[in-house]
């Protein structure tokens, strides 16, 4: 075991990518041991996420805007952002780089490398460092990464360079240009020799037989994503079928057949992700969701105020029950939400809906005492 930062009893990871150096599973394994837990994707209760480095091979064809939204999104939502090394220095099972001392500001300063640049490469290990305070070495290589950008290079190609010539700290003595003599005008390759660091041979993506558990995972979180129902439900099924208690594929799995209009089968798949985590408060949410659609007001009620129950920040079921009471003539039931609701979320556009419904029953109470009186 190494010394510095360590699993925190008690902490959430979420995977998004497959790992390219440590079978998930045994990633797990040793989170567990440390009174945490690791999942594939990411829900509310997610307090760190880890970026695997296959997810860059994922998105060769498409770019990298996806992979920098996803970044974005996780960090806004107050998420802690670990690299895959990052992640194994943290259970102890790679060993912590030597001592540093740059900070971010004084890395980008010095090297001129865009701060967004730089977070990015440091989330996929293009450093010696996965985060401040950072080396001399890591010094050198912003310098380098910052001429290959200034020279039409990407964030995301040099990422999927740099780990192909060993430890990463070596390139410090070496001449990176951007280039190919095989036509690819991203790739990177070192002076010495020619020798190219090709991005696109960095994983092997092997074959549909040949699909691990998280590569599969990740292929269907892609089709989510770009809408592809259908086939993304079974590709969760797949994964399913070689993990049975992985409660987040049963999940994603019920909002794809839902948006596939297969709305009895995302009801057993939302209440699946129930059964095998009981405080998976978004699928008691988006049950909750479904119910209402169908009409089942009294289910839907019952799930909402489990979410409620589970999370008392998440403002969403907070205004979903609000507005069921409102239609059920329940009016100072809706308010007393409503109000809540305002105590979670005063900016949205919902807030300003939740302001709206508390002046509605407000002058509906006022003009029923005014009619008795």
């Amino acid at each position: 075991m190494t010394g510095g930062p360590a699993i925190v009893p008690g902490a959430v990871f979420g995977v998004i990518g497959a790992l390219a150096a440590f079978p998930l599973r045994l990633a797990a394994r040793e989170v567990e041991r440390r009174h945490a837990e690791l999942r594939r994707g990411v829900t509310r209760r997610t307090s760190h996420v880890v970026f695997g480095r296959t997810l860059l091979a994922k998105v060769a064809k498409s770019g990298d805007a996806e992979i920098e939204r996803r970044a974005k999104a996780e960090r806004e939502a107050g998420c802690a952002l670990v690299s895959e090394n990052g992640f194994l220095r943290l259970l102890g099972l790679m060993k912590a780089p030597d001592a540093s001392s740059l900070s971010r500001q004084s890395l980008i300063d010095q090297s001129r490398l865009a701060g967004d640049d730089l977070d990015m490469l440091s989330l996929f290990d293009a450093f010696e460092h996965d985060g401040e305070p950072y080396s001399f070495r890591d010094l050198i290589l912003a310098r380098k990464y910052a001429g290959l950008i200034a020279s039409g290079a990407t964030w995301g190609a040099i990422a999927r360079s740099v780990h192909r010539s060993g430890p990463v700290a070596s390139l410090t003595a070496k001449s990176l240009n951007l280039g190919s003599q095989h036509g690819r005008p991203d790739a990177i390759y070192l002076d010495e020799g020619r020798s190219e660091l090709d991005g696109q041979l960095l994983f092997d993506l092997g074959s549909p037989e040949d699909d691990t558990l998280e590569e599969l995972f990740a292929e269907a979180e892609m089709a989510e994503e770009e809408g592809r129902h259908d086939g993304a439900a079974a590709l969760y099924q797949r994964c399913l079928a070689i993990d049975p208690k992985d409660a987040i594929a049963a999940f994603n799995r019920a909002n794809c057949l839902r948006g596939a209009g297969r709305v009895a089968e995302a009801a057993h798949d939302y209440a699946r992700a129930i059964k095998l985590d009981p405080g998976f408060v978004e699928a008691w949410f988006n049950l909750a969701s479904l119910m209402s659609d169908e009409g089942k007001m009294a289910s839907a009620r019952r799930h909402l105020q489990k979410a409620m129950a589970l999370d008392k920040t998440y403002a969403d079921p907070v205004f979903n029950l609000a507005r069921l009471e409102f239609d059920a003539g329940n009016l100072m039931e809706a308010r007393r939400l409503w109000v809540r609701y305002l105590e979670l979320d005063a900016e949205s556009e919902w807030a300003r809906t939740a302001q709206k419904g508390i002046q509605f029953v407000d002058l509906h109470m006022a003009g029923e005492r005014d009619v008795r009186a």
